[in-house]
């Protein structure tokens, strides 16, 4: 089988986005390239952050990703992690436009590039794995789009040509066959670049060796904690049981139903990705948006923890759902964990992360906790805990939110999946060429605004996400054509279609009303628009050393994170009106949004201790099923947003007896 062929990509911008050729399915929304969408902002900080912190510089003191990886031609690591750092390296260093990043991209791809082997094969010959190529795949795709390389799209090619002579042979196998799902995205992206139907044949020989994630949702066998025994995880053995209750095979099988159904047709299959969700949440859901899996799926009690590589895998799988499906739900998703669970494991200079977070976490230590398979690192901070494929793959959380926050409409225009601070940048159908500037603070507050900027007058429709707690949400245009407005309903796109000028403005109001939401054993989580909030507990940040064992790599550091303040508190709320027992405090929007002393929002509630909830082996104790009786004094206690909160407790016992009217009158302070 011979996939050279001519490729195809016209006289195409590269900002302008590439539709799913027939027979595929058509997307709801079609990603636009990397590079179309900027963050600015609050957003284009948190990205400096990172660049200033382990990403930037982790190939300079981390061996597996160093200047001897086998990715680089080197003796070193030679299967997963120089990939998963190459797959979040490439987005940020071309969304912060950064000459020195770039660099480092450019190092590695040319390796890859080069060094292609004479029968099509990518990567160090020493391990022909199909697993770590299918992360390269992506990494390739963004650099494509960013930078136009013509060496990729002939690469792809030859690799592809390669794999379908071998797969026969060589089945998937292991990590491979529970994640086909993400080489089956670059095999399409490649397809739709080159219209050969040869590819459509690799994508369905890679589903049929593949898990079948459809069938293990229709009849969901994990209904609640698993254990060792349970996956038949003795003496190293990892078996297919194990492997699909594992948290980040999970999350990457999240698209994996939909991604098919762009082949199939099947309208099983479409539904088949609602299902995947929904089983999740019905048995692991946790307050943070992600379900547990510590390492593998571990039930709702909220001391059990999430893995950090499942977190940016989940977020990238919504993004490729949300583009296939335009379902409004999942840019709510999406939203939650992006802004809570994925700032809360990493320490506010993103120098040090955590394999493990809990949404009820209150003391990060070096001890065993009641895993379902992790072990005693698994929640401090620092360089690799637990295990260092976090390590190589945390990178691309952040830059690959940033760039999906808009995609393109099949009417040709423009549609805000999320929102944060950003400029995108595009060529939309007839070769208008378009500008829109999102100006917000969102999530931290509510009000989100508009620049449109075409580069002549145009008509095109732009839409808007509207959440599904947004209710009351308002849209206002202010245009040289006169302007139009009103409330939009919640939990849907709304389009606004018109002529376009330069200067025109959309003004989006998302009220901010606080809710209450129920969870483990009837425990409530207070909630804010895409934010939830966690109580602010005192934090001593504590170096750890291990001595030889784990031998020193700076400038990266160790950390337990110990608590200075009570954690075991109950809530006074009124869980049908939570806003008579909050009072929100907002300060200005500083350098570090996401840590204790740079939230710039908080909420004053009333609660009271309760002693009998203790720690035990280094987590919050069994959580007391609301409601609970205290003789406490009453207390005034901080929330702060759960990703600034790197000690917490989110899922809080209501106290009995007690409602709104014990807070005394709350309201706004600014």
């Amino acid at each position: 089988m011979c996939f050279a062929g001519p490729v195809d990509r016209g006289a195409q911008a590269p900002s302008a986005p590439v539709s799913n050729r027939a027979p595929l399915q058509p997307n709801a929304f079609d990603p636009l390239p990397l590079g179309s969408v900027k963050p600015a902002g609050w957003l284009r900080q948190e990205l400096v952050i990172q660049a200033n912190g382990l990403t930037g510089h982790l190939d300079e003191f981390w061996p597996d990703v160093g200047p001897d990886s086998a990715w680089l031609g080197g003796r070193g690591e030679g299967w997963e992690r120089g990939p998963y750092y190459l797959d979040g390296l490439v987005p940020l260093a071309y969304l912060l436009d950064d000459p020195a990043l770039m660099a480092k991209v450019n190092q590695r791809v040319n390796w890859v590039l080069t060094h292609q082997g004479a029968d099509g094969w990518l990567g160090p010959d020493r391990n022909r794995d199909w697993w770590p190529n299918m992360v390269l795949l992506k990494a390739l795709t963004q650099y494509e789009e960013a930078t136009g390389d013509p060496r990729v799209i002939p690469a792809m090619q030859r690799y592809f040509q390669y794999q379908a002579a071998h797969l026969q042979e060589r089945p998937l196998h292991d990590w491979g066959k529970f994640r086909w799902a993400d080489e089956v995205v670059s095999v399409l992206w490649l397809y739709n670049r080159t219209g050969d139907a040869r590819l459509l044949d690799l994508a369905r020989t890679l589903e049929a060796q593949g898990h079948d994630w459809k069938g293990e949702f229709a009849a969901f066998p994990f209904t609640s904690k698993t254990n060792k025994d349970q996956l038949g995880l003795k003496g190293g053995a990892n078996p297919d049981l194990a492997m699909s209750a594992h948290g980040v095979n999970n999350a990457m099988a999240l698209k994996s139903s939909g991604v098919w159904w762009l082949v199939s047709g099947s309208s099983d299959d479409r539904a088949a990705a609602g299902r995947q969700l929904a089983g999740l949440d019905r048995y692991h859901l946790l307050p943070n948006g992600m379900f547990s899996c510590d390492e593998h799926l571990a039930g709702h009690n909220p001391s059990q923890g999430s893995e950090l590589c499942s977190v940016v895998e989940a977020q990238f799988s919504l993004e490729e759902l949300i583009s296939i499906l335009g379902d409004a739900r999942l840019g709510d998703r999406l939203e939650r964990i992006t802004f809570n669970a994925l700032p809360a494991t990493f320490s506010k200079d993103m120098w040090a992360h955590q394999y493990d977070q809990q949404p009820n976490q209150v003391m990060c230590s070096l001890q065993q906790r009641d895993w379902t398979s992790n072990g005693p690192e698994s929640n401090v901070f620092g360089l690799e805990p637990n295990f260092g494929c976090c390590t190589a793959n945390m990178h691309q959380g952040w830059p690959k939110f940033a760039a999906s926050l808009w995609m393109a409409t099949p009417a040709h225009g423009l549609v805000a999946v999320a929102y944060a601070p950003s400029v995108v940048t595009t060529t939309l159908a007839g070769g208008a060429r378009v500008q829109i500037r999102e100006n917000t603070a969102y999530p931290f507050t509510g009000d989100v605004s508009f620049a449109v900027d075409p580069a002549k007058p145009s008509l095109f429709p732009l839409e808007f996400r509207i959440p599904a707690w947004a209710t009351g949400a308002s849209i206002s245009v202010i245009g040289k054509r006169g302007g139009q407005g009103g409330n939009v309903p919640a939990g849907t796109f709304y389009s606004v279609n018109r002529q376009w000028d330069k200067g025109d403005r959309v003004v989006l109001h998302l009220p901010l009303q606080v809710r209450a939401s129920r969870w483990y054993h009837d425990s409530v989580t207070l909630e804010r628009g895409a934010l939830i909030f966690s109580l602010k507990i005192g934090e001593q940040w504590r170096k750890l050393d291990r001595g030889m064992s784990h031998p020193a790599k700076p400038p990266a550091v160790d950390w337990e994170v110990l608590p200075t303040t009570p954690w075991n508190y109950g809530l006074i709320v009124d869980s049908a009106h939570p806003e008579q027992s909050v009072q929100i405090v907002t300060k200005p929007l500083g350098q570090f949004p996401f840590s204790a002393e740079g939230s710039p929002i908080e909420l004053i509630v009333k609660g009271r201790q309760i002693p009998e909830w203790k720690l035990v082996d280094g987590s919050a104790g069994p959580l007391p099923a609301s409601p609970v009786v205290s003789t406490e004094p009453v207390q005034s206690l901080t929330l702060i947003p759960y990703g600034a909160a790197k000690l917490r407790i989110t899922a809080f016992p209501r106290l009995a007896g007690e409602h709104a009217a014990s807070a005394g009158s709350l309201s706004s302070v600014h």
